[in-house]
């Protein structure tokens, strides 16, 4: 009797996965696929090239040779150019050479070590640009396309696709940065201050790290972020930040004062020491106070503290949450602006 059915219901099988094939795959074949993916990515570096720079700089602080490298991207199409920090910081000289072969000195407009993001200018004008992506809008696995200059080698095209968001990492200044990009299109040393792009050729973030020998651990700081602090810096030539003028570390809150007080977490900030004449010392803030928590906001590490002690802050008074031996209280403390460094 098996053999009387096999020939039946076999047929009807094979038909009915040959129906649904389409309309789970498409009608693509992989090589179709591949040539598509090439040419959004040729398409895209064909497009972005023209805006992309590699910078020289002079510096005595690098060594024995004092030259340094990196890349970097017009912004406006009257030579702002876009790149990080770390690239032009303390340089005495910044020369571009742009995809055309032309080289020009360039000056430094602003410098933000703490987002790892600077803006030079060249005195150039009517030069292609780079539009910014909204980065809020990027998801996990779409394609992200780097250009720049590592190791000398200028217009070098990688691509990949963005691996994670979200991420932090530590700047140089020790500040944490957030929101960043994680990629796998493969940045070496003079990728850094490249754009990040996405297929249409928009930046969705500025090339900045990478962790070697780890291979495919790549990272961009946000096109928002870059965006919103390129902005700044074209107008102020800084990021203006506040401060408390305090020492402290991050400390675990005892469990009885945690229960006590009925905190929502057991963290905080232990004060080890206040600048004088500081904010902190003029709002009574004294040496083994734990700060718990800075207006409206939670404060669980000296992370979430510069998170809030934005440029608003400036000169505002604001409340102080900490807990001094068994009591918590509220100091009135008024932040002042960061010094430039």
């Amino acid at each position: 009797m098996l053999s009387e059915f096999e020939p039946t219901w076999v047929p009807v099988l094979l038909d009915h996965s040959a129906e649904a094939l389409p309309s789970v795959r498409g009608s693509f074949t992989d090589g179709q696929l591949l040539d598509a993916y090439s040419e959004t990515v040729s398409g895209a570096a064909t497009n972005v090239a023209p805006a992309v720079v590699n910078i020289q700089i002079k510096n005595p602080a690098l060594g024995r040779r004092g030259e340094g490298s990196g890349s970097g991207f017009f912004i406006a199409p009257d030579g702002f150019i876009l790149t990080n920090s770390h690239v032009v910081h303390g340089a005495q000289s910044i020369e571009v050479t742009l995809h055309d072969a032309r080289t020009f000195s360039a000056t430094l407009i602003g410098d933000d070590p703490d987002t790892d993001l600077a803006v030079i200018r060249i005195d150039a004008a009517q030069l292609p640009y780079l539009p910014f992506a909204d980065s809020n809008k990027l998801r996990v696995g779409q394609i992200a396309i780097a250009v720049g200059s590592p190791y000398g080698f200028q217009q070098t095209v990688t691509a990949g696709v963005v691996s994670a968001l979200g991420r932090s990492m530590r700047a140089q200044s020790g500040r944490l940065m957030d929101d960043i990009i994680q990629t796998d299109a493969a940045l070496n040393p003079g990728n850094s201050g490249g754009p990040l792009v996405n297929s249409s050729g928009k930046v969705i973030g500025v090339n900045t790290a990478v962790i070697l020998p780890a291979q495919g651990l790549c990272f961009a700081i946000a096109a928002n972020t870059a965006q919103l602090v390129a902005a700044w810096l074209i107008r102020d030539g800084k990021i203006r930040r506040s401060y408390l003028g305090l020492a402290g570390q991050n400390t675990t809150i005892h469990p009885r004062l945690v229960r006590h007080h009925k905190l929502a977490n057991n963290q905080g900030v232990l004060v080890a020491g206040t600048e004088v004449d500081g904010p902190a010392r003029e709002s009574g803030l004294a040496e083994g106070d734990i700060i718990i928590a800075f207006r409206e906001a939670t404060i669980s590490s000296i992370d979430d503290l510069h998170r809030v002690l934005v440029g608003k802050e400036i000169g505002i008074v604001s409340a102080l949450t900490v807990i001094r031996g068994v009591e918590m209280m509220e100091l009135s403390v008024i932040p002042q602006e960061l010094p430039r460094r």
